[in-house]
């Protein structure tokens, strides 16, 4: 007899398989080093303000950290696999600055190097391309002990590590991502603290740390394409759909304000070469020092814009981050493991929102996925993440609909490969399309991946023209 949950799944199969794509679309996992790599002081490997964090009390939910996470280290051949079973062909993962250069600058490690040689190597006899990020959150503690993103310098450190990393790759690395959400890993980080280094600096902290993440950027993208001659150059922003709680003048005024932290900062500051005057207006004395050449830097030409995005932010005015002055409003449904909500309508939303705002040459979904409660392989030697599958196929439909319009959105990412340390959260909240038992490290792919698998398979249709 056949179960509703039966008929439900057969129902979503059918969609997964109905989604239409532009010939060439690039289906792809996500991941970061500190999450999944494990073996923190190993082969020369150096401190990272990630491995310090870990250890504050109380810092993460579970007290734990990423000194084993997935054991990618050692099985990353495991993982390689696990990409190929799921028939992706892009692997979008970060390189841990401190395998490459201990110290943050000076001399490199060369064991290091090796590491992600044999990684790169082994993806492209998979015919799985890499697509490598620079920074994903793991700034050697030797710069922290040195200001951090506070000083000026670790933006000058950054691109040298970029020429490093580019030199050592390049010859097999094409897509070159910069920076991996420097919202939060400024914000996070240096302003409420959630995050390594764990400042509580306010906008005063966010907007210094994200200034000079940004000059990192700007100063990195000519030192790739002096290194790589064939380079695809480009940077990863979350970003989020703000809406009005209200029609009220204070929500409307407070969601602008978000809007132009979380988004406009970030976008204008590449694509228009100067931040919004707003934002500047409105931040005044808690600016740090911008120098006469910083916006030009910062607006080096790029060719792609990565975007993740997991929800939309409904804003009401309130007292977080004055002068932000800003409060998120919960709407009632369905909500993930990390309190988001979820609501697909969310990614065309972002995807039309950049290209109409600022028209990237390309747009990637760099990350999307949902996090839920730790799971278990059942007696059948399934994970039936049934939340997870329909996640990704809702989120895909709009995908779709957005490049059927002409929206130049060339890929999609995953988030992520496998569950994995979750910052903050832990092993609470896991992400994966596939499940790891943290015991045994063994992998298995959950139904979610089943579900990508078999949209990542399907035929695509010729690119759209523009709208």
């Amino acid at each position: 007899m056949t179960s509703s949950i039966d008929n439900a799944r057969r129902a979503l199969e059918a969609r997964a398989s109905g989604l239409v794509f532009p010939r060439g679309f690039v289906f792809g996992a996500a991941t970061a080093a500190y999450q999944i790599e494990g073996s923190p002081d190993a082969d020369g490997k150096g401190e990272s303000i990630w491995d310090r964090f870990c250890r504050i009390p109380g810092a993460i939910v579970d007290g734990s950290s990423g000194d084993v996470a997935c054991d990618h280290y050692h099985r990353w051949k495991e993982d390689i696999a696990v990409l190929k079973a799921l028939g992706l062909g892009a692997y979008r993962f970060s390189l841990a600055w401190t395998r490459l250069l201990p110290e943050g600058r000076g001399e490199a490690n060369a064991v290091g190097i090796a590491f992600y040689d044999r990684l790169i190597d082994d993806l492209l006899e998979a015919g799985i391309e890499p697509y490598a990020t620079l920074y994903h959150w793991d700034l050697p503690q030797a710069l922290q002990d040195r200001g951090g993103w506070y000083n000026r310098e670790t933006a000058a450190a950054f691109a040298d590590y970029a020429g490093l990393a580019a030199r050592s790759f390049g010859d097999r690395v094409r897509k070159w991502t910069t920076l991996n959400e420097p919202w939060t890993f400024c914000w996070s980080g240096h302003a409420t603290g959630e995050d390594a280094p764990g400042f509580r600096d306010g906008v005063k902290g966010g907007v210094a740390a994200s200034h000079h993440a940004l000059l990192a950027h700007g100063l990195a993208v000519p030192v790739i394409r002096a290194e790589v001659a064939d380079a695809q150059v480009g940077i990863v922003f979350d970003l989020n759909v703000a809406e009005a709680a209200s029609e009220e003048p204070r929500d409307v005024a407070a969601t602008r304000r978000f809007d132009g932290a979380q988004n406009r900062w970030f976008l204008d500051a590449v694509f228009k070469g100067a931040y919004p005057e707003d934002m500047l207006a409105l931040y005044g004395d808690l600016l740090p020092p911008i120098h006469a050449q910083d916006n030009e830097i910062i607006a080096a030409p790029l060719d792609y814009l990565g975007i993740n995005i997991y929800r939309r932010s409904v804003i009401a005015a309130g007292d977080e981050l004055a002068p932000l002055s800003y409060r998120r409003v919960q709407p009632e449904g369905i909500y993930s493991a990390v309190d988001y909500e979820i609501w697909p309508r969310c990614m065309y939303d972002i995807l039309r929102y950049v290209n109409d705002g600022y028209a990237p040459p390309a747009i990637y979904i760099s990350e999307n996925g949902v996090a839920t409660t730790p799971e278990t392989v059942g007696k059948d030697g399934h994970v039936w993440d049934d939340l997870r599958a329909t996640y990704y196929v809702d989120h895909l439909e709009q995908v779709a609909k957005a490049a059927a319009e002409g929206v130049p959105v060339r890929g999609y990412f995953a988030w992520t490969l496998t569950d994995n340390f979750e910052w903050a959260y832990g092993y609470t909240t896991p992400f994966g399309i596939t499940h790891v038992d943290f015991d045994t490290q063994q992998r298995h792919i959950k139904y979610s991946g089943d579900v990508y698998a078999m949209i990542a398979r399907q035929e695509t249709a010729p690119v759209a023209k523009s709208a």
